[in-house]
């Protein structure tokens, strides 16, 4: 795979999944402009990685739920590094709230960040491929509860299940301009939001690695190459799909709460 020339954005890029996705593509020969709600200090280890790669690549302090701070960092990248090409909404918060109880901040938060702020950034990326003749390509790093409900997330869900139409109708409108729109979705992974699930909930670790049918959860690792895949210039019949990364999880039937 060969991604020099080109210019990925990916949001939430400090995180597990974020940084592994960065890596794969500047090691593929992408630079890199990673967006997160960081301070800037906090991205000093990431950035010297990539740099070590031989990457161009900036970070910018970026909420994704506010659509100016998006379009500014889409500016800073696109006159530091160049016209996105590679759009990759990644950022996501995950609040273990059954339905009953969810809150009216819980709900807004994670319909703001998961859905609202994926459409910012996958609509202002977009926006500049068109602008500039771009044939690019955008991957939402959704997830399998966007189709299989968890009553524990269900915010989570709702907005992963919309990130899904959102990929499709961007997917149909774009395709006669060459950007191709597809979806990651992972299952259980070992990373990212899991990690600090499983960390105050140690024996639910053991338990959602049982029930990945293949017996082994995913890493970020197994995510970003899969999303690199998607962005590989060779890939050009591939649009409005999703791509499902969770051994085997969705063969399964039945809910699959934190309490069962």
């Amino acid at each position: 795979m060969d991604l020099h020339g080109q210019v990925a954005v990916i949001s939430g890029g400090l995180g597990d999944i974020g940084r592994a996705i960065a890596r794969a593509l500047a090691e593929s020969g992408a630079d890199v402009g990673i967006g997160d709600v960081l301070q800037e200090s906090e991205a000093e280890g990431s950035l010297g990685e990539l740099r070590g790669i031989g990457r161009r690549v900036r970070y910018d302090q970026a909420d994704v739920s506010d659509h100016q701070a998006v379009e500014r960092w889409l500016d800073s990248v696109q006159e530091n590094l160049g016209t996105p090409t590679i759009v990759i909404p990644n950022a996501a918060v995950v609040s273990l709230t059954p339905f009953r109880k969810v809150t009216v901040d819980q709900w807004n938060r994670q319909m703001r960040v998961n859905l609202d702020g994926a459409f910012f950034l996958a609509q202002g990326g977009a926006l500049r491929m068109l602008s500039a003749g771009i044939r690019g390509r955008i991957v939402f790093v959704g997830s399998w509860v966007g189709h299989a409900p968890q009553t524990h997330i269900p915010a989570y869900c709702v907005s992963k299940a919309g990130l899904r139409m959102l990929c499709k109708v961007m997917a149909l409108d774009l395709a006669p301009d060459g950007i191709l729109v597809n979806e990651v979705a992972p299952g259980n992974v070992d990373a990212g939001l899991s990690t600090r699930v499983f960390e105050e909930n140690p024996v639910w670790r053991e338990r959602n690695e049982k029930r990945v049918p293949i017996g082994i959860m995913s890493s970020a690792d197994d995510i970003a190459r899969q999303v690199a895949w998607l962005c590989d210039p060779e890939n050009t019949q591939i649009t409005g799909s999703t791509l499902l990364v969770d051994g085997g999880l969705s063969l399964l039937s039945g809910r699959m709460d934190s309490d069962d």
